[in-house]
């Protein structure tokens, strides 16, 4: 004979990991945690962009002489781009216009909107010296370091 079962959502599983629920919660409670405290830090750095702005994938990376950003910025026409540095840091910010469309719009993945980029820069730079271009949807802007901030290699003296 069998019996008809009570079932409540949720309840199985929570009976079946009943013995994992408290090192699990423990970990996620840690975890939870943990990415709070790195959003508070990152939300009090002026490099966070503004509230409702999108952040471009961009790459960052230092030669001898400069830093170089290339920040992917497709379908953005360079009149609506605008760079600017000062002392330290750099910033990238333009909009992403909507474009008008025909029909009626199912899905959309693309960001459009404000977007802002923003790196603090290590060393000082030549601000009146940075340059920018466009090229296949890429901006890279070239800031050179200031003189000071250039490696500058120490001959050795003395008995060999």
């Amino acid at each position: 004979m069998t019996m008809p079962v009570h079932r409540q959502p949720g309840r199985m599983l929570e009976r079946a990991f009943s013995g994992l629920r408290e090192p699990i919660t423990a970990e996620l409670d840690d975890l939870y945690e943990r990415m709070e405290r790195l959003l508070e830090s990152a939300a009090a750095m002026p490099s966070i962009a503004v509230r409702g702005a999108w952040a471009p994938l961009a790459d960052l990376r230092e030669t001898d002489d400069s830093y170089v950003v290339e920040c992917e910025v497709p379908g953005i026409p360079r009149e609506d781009i605008d760079v600017q540095v000062s002392e330290r840091e750099l910033a990238i910010t333009g909009e992403l216009k909507e474009r008008e469309r025909e029909g009626e719009l199912r899905r959309s993945t693309r960001r459009t909107g404000r977007f802002e980029y923003r790196a603090i820069l290590p060393t000082e730079v030549k601000a009146d010296k940075v340059s920018a271009s466009l090229a296949d949807g890429v901006l890279t802007v070239t800031v050179p370091k200031a003189q000071a901030a250039k490696p500058r290699h120490i001959k050795i003296s003395g008995p060999s």
